[in-house]
This record gives structure tokens, sequence and C-alpha cells, in this order.
């Protein structure tokens, strides 16, 4: 059934494509035919940040930036869900074409730029859901706030959503929006991680609940990047680290249509770059931080690679583009067999 959805989605613009497809996974739940697409989820339940996950496969935050889809996507058996990125005012992100399909490399190029119709439209949204699974928020800074003053768009966004979220994350990573990995390194991440965490307690006195905190990272770093990474996330008591984004990189796809487009690299190509991040995390991490795992995961055998390496949960987003739903399923069951 999804074989056929694909193939038609296929032959549309890409963008168009991604509107369509969503908005036929939220009718396939409201007509309750979410079970034509997607095998029985499996119950694999495991804790991860002080929180229970139904199953270690979750989605990754960009497929649905406005939290306008959760119902549908709870329905297809993912473990847990993360929406986003959301900034505090609405925007509208890099002019199209911004999207792009690789099939012969099973890749996608995105340079969206945090499109997203702002954090107060995400809450109200997430409000409305029917959805009582984990739910990530994934949270970034409007493309005209300069980085300087970056920490007042995250606290913004975190203060509206650590209600509705089961936890938080903070999108250090994305290469399309100017400066923004900039904040991954040095003196700036520390100052940012010192405020968050400063707000994430006062938070959690207000409402009465700790909301974890993670951060996503960038695959793009040299080791003794990751290193330096390491050590601020263990001196701050961050949450969760998310490994990794999308790449830079262009070498696998360079002879591909579109493989020179400007833009974040994900799908196949960028799944051992990802992998070698969160081993090398993992070794800095000494276990004291959990890491979830995303990048190329297309089949279950790659979500299990990815928990050899040291994650205790994976997110899919091309994968699940390319495969489907089934995805979900094999990834748990490749996962439990590991």
């Amino acid at each position: 059934m999804y074989s056929l959805f694909q193939k038609i989605l296929f032959t549309l613009p890409t963008e168009t494509s991604h509107h369509l497809g969503m908005a036929g996974i939220s009718l396939a739940d409201k007509l309750c035919l979410s079970r034509m697409v997607a095998p029985k989820a499996i119950a694999a339940p495991v804790e991860v940040m002080g929180i229970r996950f139904a199953n270690p496969v979750g989605l990754a935050a960009g497929l649905d930036k406005d939290a306008r889809h959760i119902d549908g996507l709870g329905a297809l058996g993912f473990g847990f869900l993360e929406v986003g990125t959301v900034t505090p005012k609405p925007q509208p992100g890099n002019p199209q074409p911004r999207l792009f399909r690789l099939p012969e490399a099973q890749a996608i190029i995105n340079r969206m730029g945090f499109n997203n119709l702002g954090v107060d439209h995400l809450v109200e949204q997430v409000k409305k859901s029917r959805y009582t699974g984990v739910l990530g928020i994934n949270i970034g800074k409007n493309k005209d706030t300069p980085a300087e003053q970056a920490v007042e768009d995250y606290l913004i966004c975190m203060r509206k959503v650590y209600p509705h979220a089961s936890y938080i994350t903070v999108n250090l990573s994305s290469p399309n929006t100017p400066g923004l990995r900039d904040l991954q390194f040095g003196e700036p991440l520390k100052q940012l991680l010192a405020q968050l965490k400063a707000a994430q307690a006062e938070l959690a006195e207000e409402h009465g609940r700790y909301v974890p905190l993670a951060v996503k990272i960038a695959p793009d770093m040299a080791d003794s990047d990751i290193a330096d990474v390491a050590g601020a996330f263990l001196e701050h008591g961050i949450d969760g680290v998310i490994a990794t984004n999308t790449t830079i990189e262009r070498e696998a796809v360079k002879h591909l249509e579109h493989g020179a487009e400007a833009g974040g690299l994900s799908g196949a190509p960028v799944r051992d770059k990802s992998t070698a991040v969160i081993r090398k995390l993992a070794e800095y991490l000494g276990g004291e931080i959990p890491i979830i795992g995303v990048g190329g995961i297309m089949c279950g055998e790659d979500a299990a690679e990815k928990i050899q390496a040291g994650a205790s949960l994976v997110q899919i987003y091309s994968g699940f583009i390319y495969a489907g739903p089934q995805l979900i399923r094999d990834a748990v069951d490749a996962i439990r067999r590991r």
C-alpha cells in the first residue's frame, strides 16, 4: 500500500508531495485506516532520560514542523515523535525550491530554513491533539535574530513549550540558518547551556515536573570538536544528545542530479558519518548522557548499528520517506535481536 502511495507522490514536486503525504497520514488516522499502511506496533519499552518510551524508534524533527499531524504520525507505531524545529516568530524559510530527492542515493537535500508558523501555533496544535505518547519539541532561533542574542529565542520557545513537551531539543546544528552552527563550540556553547539549564530548573519548580533537555549536533565535526562538545554537555548536565543532523558534505552525491544543491544532506550517505560521531561521543560521554542516534537509518540493521555504536534510542526521517512505516517495525525488530 505504501509503495503505491510513494510512487504517486514521487511524481510530484518534492515539497508538494511532502504536504500531500502528511495530509494523507492525518486522513488515514481520522478514517481509522492507518493499519493499511503501517504494521502493528511492537511493544519494546525502554527508559531513557527518565522517560518510558513505548519502543526505541522515533520520528526525527523536521517532518512535522508545526505539530499539525501528531495524531496521524502517532498511529504508525513510533515509540516517540519529535516536532519542530519551531521558532519564536513565524517565518517562511528559504525560497523554493528548497527540498530535493536523490532517489539513486536514497538521500534528501533540504535548505528549508526553519520554515514554521511560530511557537504559539505549535503549542495550540499540541493542545488540540489526542496523542498521548512521548513528544519531543525541537526549538531554534529566528533567522533575523543575531547569534549573540540567540539564547533569548531559545528561552522564549523553551518557556512556551515546557508544559507540553516530554523532552525539549535545542537545535544548534541546522546548516540552513546562518551562524547557527557556531553556537555548538567554545564559550558561546557554554554560555547558552548555562542559561538554558538555569531556565530548566526554574520551569521545573514552576510546573512541578522536570522536562529533559537534549541538544542536537552536526555530523561535520573533528574528533577534538566532539570531545569539547561532550565536555560541555557533561559540565552543564545536559540530559541527552541527538547525533546527528544533516551534513554539508557532498562527496557521495556530487555526480547526481541535485547533488550540488545547497543545504543539508540526509539519508543513506550520512549513515556512516553519523554512526562514527555517535561512537566517539559515546566514548567521551562514558555513559553519563544518553545519545539518540539519527542519520541514514534506511533499514532495520542500520538502526541496530546505531544502538551498537552507543545510542539508546534512534530516530528516522529520510528512511521513513523511502521505506515507509514498515521501517519502524523493522528497526524495532533489529534492535531487539542485537
